[in-house]
């Protein structure tokens, strides 16, 4: 049994780090990977021929000061996100974000859209920690009281309790998400904002 559950443990940490190896990597597949959670769309007064493409090295890389990009000629597309420094004060939160970017050409002009995703496994384990929460405070405000447990005073005091517990630890939960996502999509922008500007030749590259 105990065999049983380490080996269940290990399978569940491969499968998170199989996750974000896959989430991090510059490789083609890896720039559809991702859960969606955002979109924004820009529009750039060149033609996408007329991009300096040439800032991309023969790897398709693209070093910024806050970021990294690689570049699918053949899709039109680049792959964007944060870079993480050792021995700096940026951390990583659990949500991380990148952007597959696609360039379009319209008219005289290029229409960039701007997709946002994090890890599948973030997205995974935070729709199921918050269904556990949310489920399990209704789940005992039900059972509560079909067992009568508001017939007292001090069933009532129980029941209030446990509930404000529940609905705390639920906002506790929305507090630090949406602190992480504000935090990562800082951090995103930073690295969006130089990437079309050393696209439109007015760059601040390292």
């Amino acid at each position: 049994m105990i065999a049983a559950g380490l080996f269940a443990g290990v399978l569940f940490l491969g499968l998170i780090v199989t996750d974000w190896f896959r989430f991090t990597s510059l490789t083609s597949p890896a720039s559809t990977y991702g859960c969606r959670v955002g979109r924004t769309e820009d529009r750039l007064p060149v033609a996408p021929l007329t991009l300096d493409l040439h800032r991309f090295d023969g790897n398709g890389l693209l070093r910024t000061q806050h970021g990294v990009a690689r570049l699918f000629r053949d899709q039109w597309c680049i792959l964007l996100r944060p870079q993480y420094q050792l021995f700096s004060l940026r951390f990583r939160t659990a949500w991380p974000l990148k952007a597959t970017i696609v360039l379009e050409a319209v008219g005289s002009a290029t229409r960039v859209d701007c997709i946002k995703r994090i890890p599948w496994s973030s997205a995974c384990l935070t729709l199921i920690w918050f269904a556990l929460v949310g489920l399990g405070t209704i789940g005992f405000i039900i059972a509560f009281i079909v067992n009568g447990g508001f017939a007292s005073l001090s069933g009532i005091l129980m029941g209030l309790g446990v509930t404000g517990l529940g609905v705390l630890v639920l906002a506790f939960g929305l507090v630090v998400i949406a602190l992480a996502y504000r935090l990562e999509d800082h951090r995103l922008t930073q690295a969006y904002h130089e990437l079309l500007a050393a696209l439109t030749g007015d760059s601040i590259l390292r």
